[in-house]
């Protein structure tokens, strides 16, 4: 770590400090303001956006980038449009700070309410997608926080060009430029410092990428981190599932994209519905263009399945690869999501309502589906505008991470003359 990187990183910290304090006392109308502001920027200046946008694509594919990530890094006229959008919806939202989330008397005339303040200063740190750096500040923005963006070193200059609108949009609405900063570097020294050098200045950090990412910030940030490191997520098809419903909520959960946290990974099936759901379920995945890796019995009523292994129950894919199981029954189903999910998100196909229910209660996860696809794991989905992150930790935020998920509280008392004896 250089002195001047130390001295650069400190300077974002301690202006981003000074901004907090700013928009933690700004009023959620100016907060909008910034953000439909910000909106039109990105608008009027779609052009440089692209342009920007081509540099850092010709640059990904001289490196040799796959396609995936390629998609990730590509913006066109439409992804643009629907940055602008979703700064637009998340200015939309109810004003997430000052919200009265209690309020009680006590017997002593005390009068107590929790009431909802911004976190602070927010570190996000996040891979290939420029347009996290719209949503992330939009979010951050929304609810009072400062934030210290830094993207991935193949968005950069997209990722700058987003950024320019966000500061314009900040300025005509009269609140502080630093409210929004990016790390102005590429150096890899640069995250490591914002993880365990800068306490003093930001209050959490949000990680938006790939395991290896995920991983790092949570071995190496010296502050509380809002995140998950993997997305396990299971389709369980209960004996009471209708095939056709569960053949295209299979479909939907695994292929629609696979590459997000939110996709099925592995599909349960009740032993006594398994020779009657299968086939059909299994034909319409292989015809989608998915892998099956099923256990023995899979095989057994569908031989086009690879044998799975044991480590096929704790994997990841991010891939047309499903794992397939059969399990005795509820109970056993939801057994298998404790042992081998991540704690982000499962869905059981079912109409018995008792079966649904006891899968809510018993299933420990952030989120928990009936008769839904996982890959309406978002936040967006929810109705949150947008989100920054799913997070599957108990602490804090759970599941989609949006405006009102990025607030803390105090305790505002009101009392008339009492002491305490």
């Amino acid at each position: 770590m250089s002195d001047s990187l130390s001295q650069t990183m400190d300077g974002l910290g301690r202006q981003a400090r000074n901004a907090a304090r700013t928009l933690a006392l700004s009023s959620g109308d100016v907060r909008d303001a910034a953000l439909h502001a910000a909106s039109a920027e990105l608008r009027t200046r779609r052009a440089g956006i692209l342009e920007a946008n081509a540099t850092d694509m010709r640059a990904a594919r001289e490196r040799g980038l796959g396609a995936a990530m390629l998609d990730r890094l590509m913006l066109d006229e439409s992804r643009v449009e629907a940055m602008a959008a979703g700064l637009e919806a998340i200015a939309g939202l109810p004003d997430p700070l000052g919200r009265v989330m209690a309020e009680w008397q006590r017997p002593n005339g005390l009068a107590i309410q929790r009431v909802a303040v911004p976190l602070g200063v927010i570190g996000i740190i996040y891979e290939s997608r420029p347009n996290v750096t719209a949503d992330a500040a939009g979010l951050c923005v929304k609810s009072g926080n400062a934030v210290i963006l830094r993207g991935g070193s193949e968005s950069f200059h997209s990722s700058r060009a987003i950024h320019a609108c966000l500061v314009s949009g900040l300025e005509k609405a009269g609140l502080p430029a630093a409210s929004v900063q990016m790390v102005p570097t590429t150096e890899r020294a640069a995250v490591g410092y914002l993880l365990s050098s800068m306490s003093q200045w930001v209050d959490v950090v949000v990680p938006r990428g790939g395991k290896n990412l995920i991983r790092r910030v949570q071995e190496e940030a010296r502050v509380p981190v809002i995140g998950h490191l993997e997305g396990i997520c299971h389709v369980y098809l209960h004996s009471a599932a209708r095939p056709a419903m569960a053949a295209e909520i299979a479909v939907n959960a695994k292929m629609r994209r696979t590459g997000i946290c939110g996709a099925a990974e592995t599909l349960l099936v009740d032993r006594g519905a398994a020779a009657s759901l299968l086939p059909d379920v299994l034909r319409a995945l292989q015809d989608a263009g998915c892998e099956i890796r099923g256990d023995s019995e899979v095989v057994a009523i569908f031989p086009d399945a690879r044998e799975a292994s044991e480590d096929d129950w704790g994997t990841e894919y991010l891939d047309a690869i499903i794992s397939v199981r059969v399990v005795d029954d509820i109970d056993a189903a939801i057994q298998h999501i404790a042992e081998y999910g991540s704690g982000h998100t499962e869905c059981i196909v079912t109409d018995d309502d008792a079966a649904a229910a006891k899968f809510f209660r018993d299933v420990d996860s952030a989120i928990v589906l009936h008769n839904a696809s996982t890959q309406f794991a978002d936040g967006g989905e929810f109705g949150m505008g947008a989100e920054i992150g799913i997070a599957t930790g108990r602490i804090h935020a759970r599941g989609p991470v949006g405006a009102e998920q990025l607030t803390s509280y105090k305790y505002v008392v009101r009392g008339s003359g009492q002491t305490r004896p």
